[in-house]
């Protein structure tokens, strides 16, 4: 499905709704848990010394890292994905049972999210930036298409974007980028009738990825290298079920998860925090003796 850049399509339902039709979403809905007090406190000392001994930090962000700034997750209680889940069963149970009882509400009102223009980020994303003007964090893979890390002025040089980003569209000749104040519209690289600005005039394309599209290869190969070289590589608010960037952890030298539901990589990692990662960052950013620093105008 082809968007454009209407109220219709800058919610993060309408960047869903472009989506190809796909049956491997994988879990969804698992239940969500939170450490209690007693247990946190000791895993908050263990992950700062981890960071602060770590000579190379890299981190994966998912969408639990946006929830914050309003912007709905995918396998949380009430994610895109599991959400969907739910009305495809509920669909069969009234099938099955010849009835067609009344929801109580649409589908799409069961997903609330700000606009993608109107998202703020988050103090993780703040956090992420502060952790690169720092020299502690070396690069950022984001799995999100959101925008937020750009809007937190973490540098483009330092974030690794895998799956595209709503903003975003590219030159097809060039390879410039040019990152709009809109949803661009469009996904798998669509045209997005605009030419670029440089003496080559090439088409631009959005760089959102549709499910079986693959990864761009540029920001794949340095993301890989970087997880390969690091110490530690932070996985925040993701659930670490869709491949291959689930797996980037697996080369650092230690993995730290932060999520509220369980992942398939919790057994390897060298430490697991449930607990809501802006939390955690800012407890991080306090042992490191950084500030967090103010949002830039979007």
């Amino acid at each position: 499905m082809s968007g454009d850049s209407s109220s219709s399509t800058n919610t993060c339902l309408g960047y869903a709704s472009r989506l190809s039709a796909y049956p491997h979403k994988g879990v969804t809905g698992l239940p969500e848990r939170e450490d209690t007090a007693r247990v946190l406190k000791p895993k908050l000392a263990r992950l700062a010394e981890l960071v602060r001994s770590a000579r190379g930090v890299v981190a994966l962000t998912g969408a639990g890292i946006s929830t914050a700034a309003g912007i709905p997750d995918f396998r949380g209680p009430k994610g895109i994905w599991t959400l969907e889940d739910e009305g495809k069963k509920r669909k069969r149970r009234e099938s099955k049972n010849g009835t067609s009882r009344r929801r109580r509400r649409d589908d799409d009102e069961d997903v609330s999210g700000a606009s993608f223009e109107s998202a703020a980020p988050t103090t993780t994303h703040m956090a992420l930036a502060a952790l690169a003007e720092a020299g502690k964090l070396t690069l950022c893979a984001t799995q999100n298409v959101d925008g937020l890390h750009f809007a937190s002025g973490l540098p483009r040089a330092k974030l690794a974007i895998l799956h595209g980003c709503v903003f975003t569209e590219k030159c097809e000749a060039c390879g410039s980028e040019y990152v709009r104040d809109h949803d661009v519209g469009g996904i798998s690289f669509k045209p997005t009738g605009r030419a670029c600005d440089e003496p080559c005039g090439g088409v631009l394309r959005d760089t959102v990825l549709d499910w079986e599209d693959d990864l761009p290869e540029e920001e794949w190969d340095r993301t890989e290298a970087a997880f390969r070289d690091a110490d530690l590589a932070l996985c925040l608010g993701t659930s670490l079920r869709i491949t291959p960037a689930a797996d980037l952890p697996l080369s650092a030298k230690r993995f730290v998860i932060v999520n509220l539901q369980e992942t398939p990589h919790d057994r390897q990692a060298a430490l697991v925090i449930r607990a809501k990662v802006d939390a955690v960052m800012s407890f991080l950013l306090a042992e490191l003796n950084l500030a967090l620093p103010p949002a830039p105008a979007r």
